[in-house]
């Protein structure tokens, strides 16, 4: 039996009206939230942490939601394994609405997903080997079994020789590839990251997402991640959805959202990885050629619409003059070239406005940001 077929819970007669509501597509989503809202009772009053969430998290997917502190990030996620009640809506995995779920198959569904936390939440006292095999004993499972599993888990996140090891022992990577790999003793459809990697290095970042990626590809299990970084969403994640005050802002696939992104948050959340017009060049625009030898400033964007990665040779020859780079790069994410180049173009015979227009064969975006001498 497979893990999704494990997962996937006997629908009562009176589920079957509302599995038919949901639009064909939506009906082989892994988890979906519905209307889903989520209120906290706060000191000055009710506090709404989710507004109507409506979402479709596909199979086999790994799925990111990012925002700011506050946003609603966790609470969403926790929603999924039921550690947060909604307050309004509901919440499916497989179709089957778990809002109504007594404690038997609470505990049932929430085996069947794994969750890893930003502070990995190890038991000190206990090693390597016994934080893995912990939830395994609790659920009743035979020694023979356990230590085959384990075994096989802790070759899997790359740990087979620390296992008598206490996590005051591990680096913070080390602690967190135990925290995955006790998440998977149960072997999930689903897997939580809350904050998976806040707390680690950039180095041990990508080691950890490169784990998980494997994890999603060998296991075939659907990721969903919640973090503030943009940084990780774009290594990792197939799709994105971006919170805000506990609402829906933008979602779609990385490379759009990304590439082109619409609401104020995002762009916001994008501006760490993107280059600035440098300080010292915007010192010395002008609005207006200073000169007639004044260097006509463009910047070209690629929003990923195009999968090919621009001709930098056809561009310039296109422009015309002589032309230099100030600035930018190009970047490939899901198979589409994304990024910006800042040139700046002298010695041409074409004004300002046909530069642009010229160089919007190659680029999604092009402006005109001013001239310099």
């Amino acid at each position: 039996m497979t893990a999704a077929t494990q997962l996937r819970l006997e629908i009562p007669e009176q589920r079957q009206a509302q599995k038919a509501e949901l639009h064909p597509d939506l009906n082989r989503a892994h988890v979906r939230f519905i209307g889903l809202g989520k209120t906290y009772n706060g000191q000055q009053g009710p506090v709404a942490a989710l507004h109507g969430i409506d979402l479709a998290i596909q199979r086999g997917e790994v799925f990111g939601i990012i925002g700011r502190s506050g946003a609603g990030k966790s609470s969403l996620i926790r929603t999924i394994n039921r550690l947060e009640q909604p307050s309004s809506g509901r919440v499916l995995i497989d179709q089957v609405d778990i809002g109504e779920f007594d404690e038997d198959r609470l505990v049932a569904l929430r085996r069947r997903i794994g969750m890893i936390f930003q502070h990995f939440n190890l038991m000190s006292a206990k090693t390597v080997w016994q934080n893995v095999e912990l939830p395994l004993k609790v659920a009743g499972v035979p020694k023979e079994k356990r230590e085959q599993k384990v075994r096989e888990l802790l070759e899997l996140v790359g740990l087979e020789g620390k296992h008598k090891a206490y996590p005051a022992q591990l680096s913070g990577g080390q602690k967190q590839r135990v925290g995955i790999a006790r998440a998977l003793v149960h072997d999930p459809a689903i897997l939580l990251c809350d904050e998976a990697t806040s707390a680690l290095d950039p180095e041990t970042t990508q080691s950890i997402l490169g784990l998980l990626r494997e994890i999603n590809q060998r296991l075939g299990l659907t990721i969903v991640l919640i973090t503030h970084e943009m940084a990780v969403i774009r290594d990792i994640c197939d799709r994105v959805v971006v919170l805000e005050h506990g609402r829906i802002v933008e979602q779609g696939p990385v490379w759009e959202v990304f590439g082109n992104p619409q609401h104020e948050v995002s762009k916001t959340l994008l501006a760490p990885l993107q280059h600035a017009l440098p300080q010292e060049l915007q010192s010395r625009l002008h609005a207006q050629p200073p000169k007639p030898d004044a260097a006509v400033v463009l910047r070209l964007q690629f929003t990923g619409s195009a999968t090919d990665e621009p001709d930098l040779a056809a561009l310039f020859s296109a422009l015309g003059g002589r032309v230099r780079l100030l600035q930018g790069g190009v970047e490939r994410i899901q198979g589409h070239a994304l990024g910006q180049l800042l040139l700046a173009v002298t010695d041409s015979s074409s004004s300002a406005e046909e530069l642009r227009q010229r160089a919007g064969q190659w680029a999604q975006q092009v402006e005109v940001l001013g001239y310099v001498v």
